[in-house]
């Protein structure tokens, strides 16, 4: 088990990720006294897309081939159309998510950000939401696709939109708390 207050969490993102599923998580797990670490392709700040434009920039602490998983005790992937489909196209952020589910580490993913998990292989005969757009892609991957605020199956926490951030975030920390899980293979 590790206290939320002894956590090292990544998040992973490129540009257009939705800008209240990185910042929200990002500053609420901060707040709860981990450290929060953002990788992206380039180790470059990326942009958010807030309200049907570019928003702010994420500061960026690290280049996602740079970061080790084993550093870490959870993965957090925000959500947004364009994040999660420039994050699957690396075959490095999907070797991260591998790397974590493997581990049987908490992976938190929230709106379009099971796009990621899809490609990493990770949800067959598991319980999962998402956006409604990527349902299908959630249900062809193996995955028990659920219109629920919050699903956790076997420490894999999945959300659909921005509305769900208060039960996602809460989730994340209580996956974390409790520990690495033993996961069936997908």
């Amino acid at each position: 088990m590790t206290k939320i207050t002894e956590a090292k969490i990544l998040i992973i993102s490129a540009d257009g990720f939705e800008q209240s599923e990185l910042e929200v998580p990002r500053d609420k797990l901060k707040e709860a006294g981990a450290k929060v670490t953002i990788a992206t392709p380039e180790g470059r700040d990326v942009k958010g897309w807030k309200d049907k434009n570019w928003g702010p920039e994420a500061k960026s602490d690290a280049a996602i081939d740079r970061v080790d998983p084993n550093d870490f005790d959870a993965l957090v992937i925000p959500g947004g159309q364009m994040n999660p489909d420039i994050l699957r196209a690396n075959p490095r952020a999907v070797e991260i998510v591998k790397a974590f589910a493997d581990a049987g580490k908490p992976i938190a993913a929230i709106c379009h950000g099971p796009w990621l998990l899809v490609e990493a292989g990770i949800l067959k005969g598991r319980r999962a939401t998402s956006y409604k757009s990527i349902k299908t892609d959630v249900m062809n991957a193996g995955a028990k696709w659920e219109d629920s605020e919050v699903v956790v199956d076997e420490g894999i926490v999945t959300s659909r939109a921005p509305g769900d951030l208060p039960a996602f975030v809460s989730k994340i920390i209580e996956e974390i708390e409790e520990g690495r899980h033993a996961r069936h293979a997908a």
